[in-house]
Order: structure tokens, then C-alpha cells, then sequence
């Protein structure tokens, strides 16, 4: 296993090594660890929290009963609302929060350079997410905008559902082109098919 990749900012050797074996048996199918970073307090830390970010989650690593065991929490960066950083004299403390519930999760005393790179991470990461929430929104809303616009279509108990009103279709038909939720020729498209029902 290749570990010297992830001592970019003067991480702990055998903490880093620990940390890569037990999250890579956690992994998912196409999850790839991309940055850990470890606490370094200033008093002696025999087992020290790291945190490990991958391409869908971020993994806080703590060890347990003197290095013994670890305990993870992982969230998945659908699930986070965003990511802080607060530098201090001794360091910096990485924070998220949780979009459901509000949840705030933290891990202090990380060295700064490494905590400016999970930001930067973190940050990306965000924004994709935010791309994700967006485009799933616009998609709900066309899915409940469209129910009210569809005329002839088939339930799953093969049932045919009634012919809605065409003047009132079109109306909302034109809504959505205004909101812009659909394209012009979506619209035209759509308006077509609603006039040849007249």
C-alpha cells in the first residue's frame, strides 16, 4: 500500500499508514481516499484524530483505548451543509455541518497547512454538491409541475388518467417557460401536443 503520497504537510508516518488500512477496508465500490490530515496537539498524543476525505465522504478517524480500536464517523457530501476553518495559535480547527439536524462536527488542533488543504478540498467538494442539490430541485420541480401538464399518460395499474383542461395546461405550460424550468422548445414542443388534443 502506497502511504508517502499522503505526507505532503509533514503528517505523522504511523498514524497516516493506521488510518489508510482501516479506511480502505471501509471504501465503497469507486471510492478513492483523496487527503488525510492528522491532529497534532501540542502535549504528548500517542493516538492522534486524523481525518480522511474521500471523493463522496469525509471519514473522522478516532482512536480508541490507546490506539486499540478506532471509531469512525463518515458523512457523505450530500449531507453536508458546509465546511469552516478556524486558525488558531496552536493550529486549526476543521468544522462541518450537517444539512439534516444541523449537526456540527469538528476536529481541532490540526497543523494549518493541512487544514487549508481540506478546506480547499471541502470547498470543491461543496460546490459539486451544491451543483448536485440544485439540479435535483430544478428536476422535483419540473416533476411537480409537470403532473399537472401531462395529458395522456398511463398509470402504473395500466389505468388511463383523465384528460386535464388544455386552456389551464397551457397556462402553467407557460409558467415553467417563464421560470425557466423548460426550454422554448420544450414549451413548443409541449404546446403541440396539448393544441392537437383540442
Amino acid at each position: 500500500m502506497e502511504f508517502k503520497k499522503y505526507l505532503n504537510e509533514s503528517q505523522d508516518p504511523k498514524t497516516v499508514e493506521k488510518v489508510l488500512t482501516k479506511v480502505n477496508e471501509l471504501l465503497t465500490k469507486e471510492e478513492k481516499i483523496e487527503y488525510i490530515a492528522v491532529q497534532k496537539k501540542p502535549a504528548l498524543n500517542i493516538s492522534p484524530d486524523s481525518i480522511a476525505l474521500t471523493n463522496k465522504r469525509i471519514l473522522f478517524c478516532r482512536p480508541r483505548k490507546f490506539g486499540l480500536s478506532m471509531s469512525f464517523q463518515d458523512y457523505l457530501w450530500k449531507e453536508i451543509a458546509d465546511c469552516h476553518i478556524k486558525e488558531g495559535i496552536l493550529g486549526a480547527t476543521f468544522t462541518i455541518k450537517k444539512i439534516k439536524g444541523g449537526g456540527i462536527i469538528s476536529l481541532d488542533y490540526l497543523p494549518k497547512s493541512q487544514a487549508r488543504l481540506l478546506y480547499r478540498y471541502a470547498q470543491e467538494r461543496e460546490e459539486e454538491m451544491e451543483e448536485y442539490r440544485r439540479q435535483r430541485e430544478l428536476e422535483n420541480s419540473r416533476a411537480r409541475a409537470g403532473g399537472g401538464i401531462t395529458v395522456n399518460t398511463t398509470s402504473d395499474e395500466g389505468k388511463q388518467e383523465k384528460e386535464n383542461d388544455p386552456i389551464a395546461n397551457l397556462k402553467k405550460l407557460k409558467q415553467l417557460l417563464e421560470q425557466e424550468l423548460i426550454s422554448q422548445d420544450e414549451f413548443n414542443t409541449k404546446k403541440s401536443e396539448i393544441l392537437s388534443k383540442l
